[in-house]
């Protein structure tokens, strides 16, 4: 998937209701939930936003064109967003304004190491602080006078998107497991987690981080995970 998530906006210039006009953010991302947070963040500010889904979806992107802002996931399908964050920073061509994101918190000090400018802890549901994240990382200043003083608006993604992404750790924990799908059902878990707010999930899905196959630890957290998946799928479990 790449730009399907795009906002079609006219160029125009910032203003108090939407500082962002006018920049193109680009968001590497593979959770459709966390995704659909940025859009709505993207849309409330004014400015467009193309998604990628994984590396190599980001590295087509960079190919044709220089986004005004990347925000990078650090746990991406096909390898560490830090690595995208590192090429990108010591590009002849880098963006002016270059992000981290995650739900764990030691990964704000990986990103910035690798570069980025700053960093957004999910889940990123405040439009104050998406907004001041871009602004005060963009090089000079666009239009200060726009920056909205204070901001209390939150937005809240569709959970139609929340799941999709539960479907999609679903279909992964359905098939034969290996440590590299562990891997990943664990960090793509926790990443939805803290988008949607669920300490429950959150913890079950890192359980799987000191979990080997076919140690009985790594099953019977795998067997957790997967009730809790089946649970917010059908609407039995609290989100």
């Amino acid at each position: 998937m790449t730009d399907d998530l795009s906002i079609q906006i006219p160029s125009r210039k910032p203003s108090v209701d939407r500082p962002l006009q006018g920049l193109t953010v680009l968001v590497v991302e593979d959770s459709r939930f966390a995704s659909e947070a940025m859009r709505l963040l993207c849309l409330c500010s004014g400015a467009r936003i193309r998604r990628a889904d994984c590396l190599a979806s980001a590295h087509r992107h960079l190919a044709v064109y220089r986004p005004s802002a990347v925000i990078v996931d650090l746990g991406l399908p096909d390898g560490s967003g830090a690595t995208l964050i590192r090429e990108i920073a010591q590009s002849d061509q880098p963006v002016p304004v270059l992000l981290g994101t995650s739900g764990d918190d030691a990964a704000e000090g990986v990103a910035i190491a690798a570069g980025a400018h700053g960093f957004l802890q999910k889940p990123i549901t405040s439009l104050a602080v998406f907004q001041q994240a871009i602004l005060s990382n963009y090089p000079g200043t666009i239009a200060p006078n726009c920056m909205r003083l204070v901001s209390a608006d939150r937005v809240t993604p569709d959970p139609l998107a929340l799941r999709d992404d539960l479907s999609h750790v679903a279909e992964i924990l359905a098939s034969p497991m290996t440590r590299q799908k562990l891997d990943y059902v664990r960090q793509f878990l926790c990443s939805v987690a803290f988008s949607a707010s669920d300490d429950k999930l959150a913890r079950a899905a890192n359980r799987l981080a000191w979990a080997s196959q076919p140690d009985p630890n790594a099953r019977a957290a795998l067997a957790e995970v997967t009730s809790l998946v089946e649970m917010r799928m059908t609407g039995t479990g609290a989100f």
